[in-house]
């Protein structure tokens, strides 16, 4: 699938699935999604400029957005992007301090070092070029912003492995189609976990975008990571 066959698809099909989007959500991740979320969140240093401007790409219904918005002591505002605009529209009350903007992550509308920090939830395996929306992501962020990636990865401890990827491969593809039905969105979803480069090799291409100081944590057994990246 090239770039573009990919942007049409991709916004296609989280079109189609975002009435249903949340509940699947929070129900084929046990609810864990939301603790991800807290753990992005504190990653991210906001304390540093409470008051400040910040970035959540792939925003899609704005879960990550709200979670930083909401917190106890945040001063600033939390502009949400993404190029599904039914997505955005079903998150936009979720945060009386997170805007909504329609926008490709590929190619934003905002001016070199503008915001204070970054977060992305679950959305760089689905951008067309990866290291064209890391390099993006660096030019709108400012000197010494962070910027926070959540992302599936497969676990490598047995027998979690085993359980995981069958999950993955069957229960969730099968649970997904019959609540949202739409015939393809959750067998995408596995495939592009499978497919998307391990943590270490997105660090290596934070590293390569212009990110100091880049790590990373497994969480609940290496279902997901979260990773860190400092704006050089």
């Amino acid at each position: 699938m090239d770039e573009g066959d990919k942007r049409e698809f991709v916004r296609g099909m989280f079109s189609a699935i975002a009435p249903r989007y949340d509940f699947l959500n929070h129900l084929l991740s046990l609810n864990l999604d939301r603790v991800w979320r807290r753990r992005a969140v504190t990653r991210l240093d906001w304390e540093r400029v409470p008051d400040g401007v910040y970035l959540d790409l792939c925003s899609g219904t704005m879960d990550l957005a709200a979670a930083l918005g909401n917190s106890p002591g945040f001063l600033g505002r939390v502009v949400g992007a993404d190029f599904v605009h039914p997505m955005l529209v079903r998150g936009r009350d979720k945060c009386s301090r997170a805007v909504p903007v329609t926008a490709d992550a590929l190619d934003l509308p905002f001016a070199d070092r503008y915001f204070d920090g970054a977060t992305v939830g679950f959305g760089v395996r689905n951008l067309a070029d990866l290291e064209r929306g890391l390099r993006e992501a660096a030019r709108v962020l400012k000197p010494g912003a962070r910027f926070v990636i959540l992302e599936f990865t497969t676990p490598a401890w047995q027998p979690l492995r085993g359980a995981y990827l069958a999950y993955f491969r069957h229960v969730l593809p099968t649970v997904g189609r019959l609540v949202s039905k739409h015939r393809t969105a959750y067998s995408y979803l596995p495939e592009s976990v499978l497919t998307f480069p391990e943590p270490e090799a997105l660090a290596e291409m934070l590293r390569g975008a212009g990110f100091v100081d880049v790590g990373f944590t497994r969480l609940t057994g290496g279902i997901c990571a979260c990773h860190v990246g400092v704006r050089a």
